[in-house]
């Protein structure tokens, strides 16, 4: 009894043993194995492969049955039985299409895998780059966070050792307002992080189906080759759903094209009359004759031709999407990383340096606890900026990297 008591506990071992913290390549591992809509697409990838096998076959054939010279009228109107041509009939028929025609339908069918399998590279780079921009997101969140909740240290230990003097008699009691109110407006922002992080986990939630996930490892370091992201424009995803649709529009002219040749037919039957007279069978064959052609199958062709110069012109408009987007984002980088090292070679050491001198200004009695508190707020500011900014340079060599990679290795 006690073992079974011991089930629910065993059978949650193995997920407890596999949860754990999420490095960056662990989470993209994660999303892309787990990831639901890759797992929709990867099921239209097998449904297209399943079309495969029936694609060019020929068609079910078809039983027919009937009862051919059947009296309504005269002496022996409804009076089979003594009526001489009256005749039960039974028989098989099957279609054949031109084998262009079937050859077409195989090459549509091929055409079709190749789309669902590109409608899948484009998933899975689209979580790809969600679970990297995400894990990003949420370590920076961290890491604000930890940075605003080492100054807010520092200053509440300012204010307090300021409370101390102030019992002593040393100091005013209405210097600690600064301090506190400093505290105050930390705190805020603080509780602004807070929700940062949450948000931030929430979305690596989405891509990962991890429900608390925690990261570990370093933040990974993307270097932007702007020549070879450029040159991969060609064998994008994008441009790779596009070649496939191009696959299936000239699959569908090849298909109209053939609609211009005869199909053909057999037919075999086996009719029965009175047994005075003996049985009959009967064989044939159909073949279909296209003559008119200018309203139908030269139609059909037309559209199928005018369908595969839309794919073309679209082909061309998303390459120059993608090579407009890749400059913006290229453009966008390059001002990113320009600001972070300005917020960090410059703007986070003064902002050091200011807390520095105020703080030894303020032990000499020269400088009060709201210039304490002002320089720890600029320091806050400069500290969650430079993180900010650094966030920033992270995420787009992320989305850069992996979002405008060739498919080829």
């Amino acid at each position: 009894m006690r073992w079974y008591l011991c089930l629910p506990l065993l059978a949650a071992m193995p997920a407890a043993a596999s949860a754990g913290p999420l490095t960056f390549d662990a989470a993209l591992r994660k999303a892309e194995s787990e990831g639901p809509s890759i797992r929709a697409r990867m099921l239209g990838i097998e449904a297209a492969r399943s079309a495969r096998g029936a694609a060019g076959t020929l068609p079910d054939p078809t039983l027919g049955a009937s009862v051919e010279s059947f009296p309504i009228s005269g002496p022996l109107a409804f009076e089979p039985l003594r009526d001489d041509f009256t005749m039960a009939r039974i028989g098989v028929s099957q279609d054949i299409p031109n084998l262009a025609k079937r050859h077409a339908q195989q090459a549509r069918a091929d055409s079709d895998i190749q789309a669902a399998e590109a409608e899948t590279a484009i998933e899975t780079r689209s979580v790809e780059v969600g679970t990297a921009l995400a894990w990003i997101n949420l370590a920076y969140a961290q890491r604000r966070l930890a940075a605003l909740d080492d100054l807010l240290s520092n200053l509440e230990g300012v204010v307090d050792t300021t409370q101390r003097a102030i019992t002593s008699g040393g100091t005013r009691p209405a210097q600690t307002l600064a301090g506190q109110q400093a505290i105050a407006a930390l705190r805020d922002r603080r509780s602004e992080l807070v929700a940062n992080v949450a948000r931030a986990r929430a979305q690596l939630t989405r891509w990962t189906g991890d429900p608390a996930p925690e990261i570990d490892g370093e933040i990974p370091d993307f270097t932007v080759d702007e020549a070879t992201l450029r040159a991969g424009l060609d064998h994008h995803p994008a441009i790779g759903m596009i070649d496939a649709q191009a696959g299936q529009a000239d699959a569908d002219i090849r298909l109209a094209d053939a609609g211009r040749r005869s199909d053909f037919g057999v037919n075999l039957a086996y009719q029965r009359r009175d047994p005075r007279f003996g049985d009959y069978v009967s064989a044939g064959v159909t073949v279909s004759l296209p003559f008119f052609t200018r309203n139908r199958q030269n139609a059909n062709i037309a559209a199928a031709q005018a369908n595969a110069g839309r794919v073309l012109a679209e082909r061309e408009a998303t390459k120059r999407s993608l090579a407009a987007d890749l400059d913006a984002d290229l453009a966008d980088h390059r001002m990113h990383h320009e600001q972070w090292v300005r917020a960090h070679d410059t703007l986070q050491p003064l902002a050091r340096q200011r807390v520095a001198l105020e703080t030894a200004s303020y032990a000499a009695g020269r400088a009060s606890l709201v210039d304490i508190a002002d320089a720890y707020a600029a320091l806050a500011d400069a500290t969650l900026t430079t993180l900010e900014r650094e966030a920033l340079v992270a995420a787009d060599g992320a989305r850069l990297t992996l979002t405008y990679r060739s498919n080829q290795p």
